[in-house]
């Protein structure tokens, strides 16, 4: 049985977007992931800890290694956010396939996610998993 291996970039102030992605990629009939991302309440270093950003960028990039793909919550807050920057320099380096998500609502994306990604879709269970079949290799 194959998986995909993926990991969802967002901001942490946006959590409830990343949970209802996650629920759906959960609940999607017939499609096996697992999720190499990095959530508040799984932070990479525990908030105790306090490193270098570099750490933290090293710690990310080892959980992005281990993706086939990359989705990035593309929210307007994106422009805003230089950890999510990060995560898409990281993927691009790795060669690994960027996917917009657009949030349920939004119409607009940041340009910086429009001209990265190889395709964006809405917020739509099928348009997201037919996206990541497509773009990203199940290992």
């Amino acid at each position: 049985m194959a998986y995909y291996n993926l990991f969802i970039s967002h901001a942490w102030k946006y959590g409830d977007e990343y949970d209802r992605l996650v629920g759906l990629l959960a609940n999607a009939p017939a499609f096996n992931w697992l999720n190499w991302s990095a959530p508040e309440d799984k932070p990479v270093i525990p908030e105790w800890m306090i490193v270098p950003n570099e750490v933290v960028l090293a710690e990310i990039a080892k959980k992005i290694g281990m993706s086939s793909c990359v989705l990035v919550i593309a929210g307007m807050y994106a422009h805003y956010s230089g950890w999510i920057r990060a995560e898409m320099d990281i993927a691009a380096n790795l060669r690994l396939p960027l996917i917009g998500i657009r949030p349920w609502g939004s119409e607009r994306m940041p340009h910086e996610v429009l001209v990265r990604t190889v395709v964006d879709v809405g917020w739509n269970t099928d348009s997201i998993v037919d996206a990541i079949k497509r773009f990203c290799s199940p290992r």
